[in-house]
């Protein structure tokens, strides 16, 4: 069956600070003015083993100017002690931070939709995707918040004017992103030029839009499969340059096998959502 994109055509602008919104009729009951100065912005966090990096990086979230923003942190039962971390942060962002526990290594994409499915149960505006080992530089949210005024999704990317990853990385590191993105974005005749980036922010009515319940990946081929699903159902994505840094503390997640059901996964999810048609 065919998912239709959501409808934008009643939608009007309410900001942030600086940052601007769209808001559907559903609010107007909450509206006092053409303009709001509260949103509620969900950071979904997904962590295993991240004990090194977890308080830095909430600490830094809930320094941005953001008045709305809340941070959902998805742990699969870390060994390292982070799933304990994030109770204590959520002690001291009451009311702020939320924890999901889960009861063991379920993978990346599990936890994002489990955190996603959380999210928008709780009336959230907007959702926001990154890693917790500073990959994903915290004060970018502004700039892609900014920029999701204009489009249903921001992929936050490497591969466009003014992005890059790390200098320190080795040629072959570099070569091997740089052929991924480039083999998945062939096959499924991508225009976005960083399809496994996983720093993204989404509007709320995008992600409701989507057959979440059909997603099937769930390691770095998840980054892939939420792109083209979102530009097969003709959803507007725009892409923000950043600056990839590697991680400081921890180790990657990133192996063989992952790597392995990412080429395999491509080509299903051709076949898989054949029957959606992009938007003209």
């Amino acid at each position: 069956m065919l998912v239709k994109r959501a409808d934008y055509s009643t939608i009007r602008p309410y900001t942030v600070g600086m940052v601007e919104f769209f808001i559907g009729k559903s609010l107007n009951s909450a509206v006092r003015s053409d303009r709001i100065t509260v949103v509620q912005l969900t950071v979904v966090i997904p962590t295993y083993n991240e004990a090194l990096n977890l308080p830095k990086l909430v600490d830094d979230l809930f320094t941005l100017p953001l008045e709305g923003l809340q941070v959902l942190i998805v742990d699969d039962n870390s060994p390292d002690g982070t799933g304990e971390d994030a109770d204590n942060l959520k002690e001291r962002y009451r009311g702020r931070l939320s924890v999901i526990h889960r009861q063991g290594k379920l993978g990346l994409g599990s936890a994002y939709l489990h955190g996603f499915r959380q999210a928008l149960d709780s009336g959230t505006e907007a959702v926001a995707q990154m890693d917790a080992d500073f990959s994903h530089p915290p004060e970018m949210l502004l700039t892609m918040l900014d920029t999701l005024s204009s489009c249903d999704v921001v992929v936050g990317s490497r591969y466009i004017s003014g992005g890059s990853v790390d200098k320190k990385w080795p040629l072959w590191r570099k070569a091997l992103s740089a052929f991924g993105n480039f083999y998945a974005r062939t096959i499924l005749w991508l225009p976005v030029r960083d399809v496994t980036s996983g720093f993204k922010v989404w509007r709320r009515d995008t992600l409701l839009g989507m057959p979440l319940q059909r997603v099937r990946s769930n390691g770095y081929a998840f980054q892939i499969e939420m792109t083209y699903l979102a530009h097969r159902l003709g959803y507007r994505v725009q892409e923000v340059p950043f600056y990839f840094p590697d991680r400081e503390w921890g180790e990657s997640k990133m192996s063989f096998r992952i790597q392995a059901e990412a080429a395999l996964r491509v080509w299903q999810m051709r076949f898989e959502y054949r029957e959606l048609s992009t938007a003209s």
